[in-house]
């Protein structure tokens, strides 16, 4: 009996004795075993919730554009609204560099550039994330008119310039590359782009059949600037006037000497201003240049405004359009600088 007894004793402490170890290696396995490891024995990946979950960049999607249709001068704001946009910082349109692009999430403002040139139409609108720093236009040339023996002086030709002070147009990104893309309808809607539109279909393609050539007479310049303004919704009268395809026309019409003071003369009726070259701050696209050539106060030469750029130094750039020579993107600083070196400008601006 007491050998029975002794068992049950022995067996009753072994089974506490049992209990104990298998308590301890539990207590092992959460604290020391965690510390061991680094931890402090929780559930690292359910600590927050989100553990296996990414945090992804959305694809910028271009949903909406307005205004749906702008003028081919350009200067509007337009909106781009949509999701995932916050990172762009650059846009084009149709190829030509957006100003004072700002993005949030949600939309893409800029300022519409001018039509490349100013014809009426679909333009493809493309977001991109890097900056795209806006170019002056570039010109080009032609002179299937014979045009280029009447620039006023023999000389210089801006094909045949060695220097310049114009900048190269600078490239922009390939539209493939765009991060979304949109479109946006060019559109006469302004007596401005009327004027325009006239000119660069004009500015190599002479309107012969209405108002002919004045190049076998000394040069086709005012010639040209005149039918701009009738674009723009000016009317001949007794004093101003091309007729029977240049048959018929008046020297305030086609030469420059006489066009000059007869729009001063007249500059309260056509809510112009005359102004100095220092003034070009005041200059917009449509506003009319003359040009002396040799310092004799006597304008030797016109042209239209086609673009006022801002360089980001300050600079104001004017380019213009012309016959004699013809061009749609002619360089003010070029022409008076390299083509007709010590030559003038000064301006007829509009007021409104």
């Amino acid at each position: 009996m007491t050998a029975s007894m002794n068992r049950r004793a022995l067996l009753s402490l072994a089974g506490v004795a049992g209990i104990g170890l298998a308590v301890a290696a539990c207590s092992s396995g959460s604290d020391d075993a965690g510390k061991k490891n680094g931890s402090s024995g929780k559930n690292d990946n359910a600590e927050d919730g989100n553990a296996g979950k990414s945090t992804t960049t959305p694809k910028p999607v271009a949903k909406s554009l307005t205004p749906a249709q702008v003028p081919l001068a350009g200067g509007v704001t337009v909106t781009v609204a949509g999701t995932g946009l916050a990172a762009v910082k650059g846009v084009t349109v149709g190829g030509v560099a957006a100003r004072d692009v700002t993005a949030t999430a949600s939309k893409v403002t800029f300022t519409a550039p001018h039509q490349a040139m100013y014809t009426a139409g679909d333009a493809d609108v493309a977001l991109f994330t890097e900056s795209i720093e806006p170019s002056p236009s570039a010109n080009q040339s032609s002179d299937g008119n014979g045009s280029a023996a009447n620039d006023g002086q023999t000389g210089a030709t801006q094909d045949s310039a060695t220097a310049t002070p114009a900048p190269t147009t600078a490239p922009v990104p390939d539209p493939s590359t765009a991060v979304a893309t949109s479109s946006v309808a060019y559109a006469a809607l302004t007596d401005v782009d009327r004027q325009l539109q006239y000119a660069m279909a004009h500015w190599k393609d002479y309107n012969l059949s209405e108002y002919g050539t004045m190049n076998p007479i000394g040069g086709d310049c005012a010639n040209y600037v005149s039918q701009t303004l009738i674009a723009r919704g000016w009317e001949q009268r007794s004093d101003w006037y091309n007729r029977a395809a240049g048959a018929e026309h008046s020297a305030t019409w086609t030469y420059c000497p006489t066009m000059d003071p007869w729009l001063e003369t007249n500059a309260a009726e056509f809510g112009l201003t005359r102004r100095s070259s220092d003034e070009r701050d005041k200059v917009k696209v449509g506003d009319i240049v003359f040009y002396d050539w040799n310092a004799n106060g006597s304008p030797d030469h016109t042209t239209i405004v086609s673009e006022v750029f801002t360089e980001s130094d300050g600079t104001i750039r004017i380019k213009s359009a012309s016959h004699n020579q013809d061009g749609p993107y002619r360089d003010l600083d070029e022409m008076i600088t390299v083509q007709h070196p010590g030559g003038t400008a000064w301006f007829h601006t509009f007021d409104a």
